[in-house]
């Protein structure tokens, strides 16, 4: 079982109204960022708001 996360087109689809807009700069792949957080977060790598 492989244990990398990758989000879906319609999870995706539901978070993209809060990603950056571009400003002239090529943007990088959103699935593929957003999808190296989650575990951190899941994990506890990765602090979030609510746990301070």
């Amino acid at each position: 079982m492989s244990d990398q996360f990758w989000l879906t087109g319609a999870q995706l689809t539901r978070i993209a109204c809060y990603f950056p807009k571009s400003r002239g700069i090529p943007r990088v792949d959103d699935r593929r960022v957003v999808s190296g957080i989650i575990p951190g977060v899941v994990r506890g790598w990765i602090s979030t708001a609510s746990t301070h």
